[in-house]
């Protein structure tokens, strides 16, 4: 018998809705997202009802102290320091479609008419061949969501205007010139990143944990605590090469099973991850798979508009077209209140 519009409705509802509510969308993608995954944990909201998020920021202060005794003039300030960021919301859309002819295809049958029944009876291999055929497409469609929005993450916001601004226009390979958020980095000095993306190395130091070591200072400096460090493969492999080599790698011995990892790389708790994305980007004249971000988490964020984070969509059938869709939306912004507890290093 065949399934009403109704009926495969609620289906696709359902197939849909257990993709999302699941929580596991990123895990399940074929590729690991760890800093997607990393800020969407992360993640906060913010109301409609505007076209940009604003956050106050302040790097510049006035007041001062002074000595003084007995009746001498003292100077009040009136400080004027605090300057916004603004960044702009973007919407992002993942859909797919079923078609008539495609149920046919599988032996399914769809009544679509204003006087058919609400519900029907249908053998149990019909329902399964159904629910595989959406969970088919649905498994697609939340693997390019997942993988659209990683790639807008690490971008530089020229692939697609009207998307995600990425990390690339916040944490800046030259950070003393252009804007972040609209506030200059050339004339705000304290709007500004860490940046090294030409770090020379030998056949036989340590010149990247010596940068580290020094960066990781600079990092703290301001009150900033990073907690992300997603690195490319040659990266990583240079922070192993130079731990091996100069005394920091243990051995257990030869007897018994061997295991010859080299374990977690880590700073003082901050874990160095390896970021498949760093492999496959491409940034004129430069090598990513060379390089890593060191990130505070707490003061650069995802911002999702309230309500409106993988928020669902089942559009109505044109009356030209035997096609079904369903969509997701995501309405959302990255944002930083802080820069200089961020960093970018490559090695040249």
């Amino acid at each position: 018998m065949a399934f009403t519009s109704a009926e495969l409705d609620n289906i696709a509802n359902a197939a849909l809705d257990y993709y999302i509510d699941k929580g596991n969308v990123y895990t399940q993608s074929l590729a690991d997202k760890p800093l997607l995954k990393s800020l969407d944990a992360k993640a906060k909201t913010f109301p409609g009802g505007k076209g940009e998020l604003s956050v106050a920021v302040k790097g510049d202060y006035t007041t001062t102290v002074a000595g003084y005794t007995h009746n001498d003039t003292v100077a009040y300030a009136n400080p004027a320091n605090i300057k916004r960021a603004a960044y702009a919301w973007k919407e992002h859309h993942s859909g797919i479609s079923v078609t008539l002819t495609e149920l046919k295809r599988d032996g399914l049958s769809v009544t679509d008419s204003l006087n058919s029944a609400s519900t029907s009876n249908h053998s149990q291999r019909d329902t399964h061949m159904l629910v595989n055929l959406l969970e088919d497409k649905l498994d697609d469609m939340m693997e390019g969501y997942s993988r659209g929005m990683n790639d807008f993450l690490f971008g530089d916001g020229t692939s697609d205007a009207d998307a995600l601004q990425g990390i690339q226009t916040i944490i800046k390979d030259t950070n003393n010139s252009g804007t972040v958020g609209g506030l200059s980095n050339a004339t705000n000095t304290w709007w500004r990143n860490r940046a090294n993306v030409a770090i020379t190395t030998s056949a036989t130091g340590q010149e990247l944990i010596e940068l580290l070591h020094t960066e990781m200072r600079q990092l703290r400096r301001f009150g900033g605590r990073p907690d992300i460090a997603v690195c490319g493969s040659a990266f990583l492999d240079r922070l192993a090469d130079e731990l091996r080599r100069n005394g920091n790698y243990t051995q257990t011995g030869f007897t018994g099973n061997q295991d010859i990892s080299m374990g977690e790389i880590s700073y003082n708790g901050l874990r160095f991850v390896y970021d498949p994305k760093l492999d496959d980007l491409t940034i004129s004249g430069q090598a990513p798979s060379k390089r890593c971000y060191i990130i505070d988490s707490s003061k650069l964020c995802m911002y999702y508009m309230d309500g409106e984070k993988m928020k669902r969509h089942s559009p109505a059938r044109p009356a030209t077209q035997y096609v079904m869709f369903r969509a997701i939306t995501t309405t959302a912004t990255l944002a930083a209140f802080q820069l200089n507890c961020h960093g970018v290093y490559e090695i040249a």
